[in-house]
């Protein structure tokens, strides 16, 4: 697997959340598909993968992260050892136990904060055009520099043997920001699902593998089947299958950087469309079009200050 020298001494703690995000963790006997434990090199891509997601991220930074994430995800896929990467699981447990636990996902208040644009002025499905523009946009981006990379030359199957480590980052940082997308698109519409944060993220990770939204009116059976062996299958071919799509746009000069951008548009454009539409019809018909506004009102809270 190609990999870069470059080693930048990264080290992070697990991220600090702002007030109305979702934390990482509610307790250590919260039992879920996403389970605590790592070690420190599957630590460190949670952490490098969490700040590739942030939109202050310049471009310099994101290029050096990117390079220091395939260094990680390459110390972190000899540890697991070619069966655990010929299977995908490595890549399955790696998302799961590392990654997903680490998005910050901002809850209803926070969000119609940031975007609502003051008394009643945008509506959820206006936020929820915003959101989803600028997941587009951050996955175009990570496609862009993923597909830039030049012609590889494969040796054989299976897959993640010869997956150049710069594809793989690319992967699981996109995976990311359409989880994230997910997780707040249901907070956004009132649609979060019952549990604490960690059964929620399993439940995210559900709703991403099959493309769906969750309803919240059936959260025990969704919880469940989330839960459950069927949705870590689930998650490894959804995550396989976007290592592929990946794999497709390597080229030659641009040509694989157009195609990885112009693939990862398309897919989470289609990705937000499938989901919003489960969620439109959950939430009740007067409340569809409230801005920050008539939401604390409907609710009979005062503004914030």
């Amino acid at each position: 697997m190609p990999t870069h020298a470059d080693e930048d001494g990264f080290e992070g703690e697990r991220e600090h959340h702002e007030p109305g995000t979702v934390p990482a963790t509610d307790s250590a006997s919260d039992t879920s598909l996403v389970p605590v434990s790592s070690t420190e090199t599957s630590k460190e891509v949670g952490e490098l993968v969490t700040r590739l997601m942030d939109d202050d991220t310049d471009e310099p930074s994101r290029t050096r992260l990117m390079r220091t994430l395939a260094a990680a995800l390459t110390r972190s896929a000899r540890a697991a050892g070619a069966k655990g990467m010929a299977s995908g699981r490595w890549l399955t447990d790696l998302f799961v136990d590392d990654i997903a636990p680490r998005i910050p996902v901002r809850d209803r208040e926070t969000l119609l904060r940031h975007y609502g644009g003051g008394e009643a002025s945008r509506s959820d499905e206006e936020i929820a055009d915003t959101l989803v523009r600028n997941a587009t946009r951050a996955t175009t981006t990570v496609g862009a520099a993923g597909g830039a990379l030049a012609a590889v030359q494969f040796a054989a199957p299976p897959l993640l043997l010869t997956a150049p480590a710069q594809v793989v980052a690319e992967t699981v940082v996109v995976a990311a920001i359409e989880v994230k997308l997910i997780a707040e698109l249901h907070e956004l519409y009132g649609t979060r699902p019952d549990g604490g944060s960690l059964q929620r993220t399993s439940t995210y990770l559900f709703s991403w593998a099959k493309k769906r939204g969750i309803d919240p009116l059936q959260a025990t059976e969704s919880v469940t089947v989330a839960l459950g062996a069927a949705a870590k299958t689930a998650l490894r071919t959804r995550l396989m299958r976007l290592l592929g799509r990946h794999l497709s746009t390597l080229g030659p000069y641009l040509s694989g950087a157009i195609a990885g951008g112009t693939l990862n548009r398309a897919a989470t454009r289609a990705l937000a469309k499938a989901v919003r539409a489960d969620l439109r019809p959950m939430v009740p018909p007067e409340r569809r079009h409230l801005g920050p506004a008539l939401d604390r009102a409907a609710r009979h809270e005062l503004p914030p200050g």
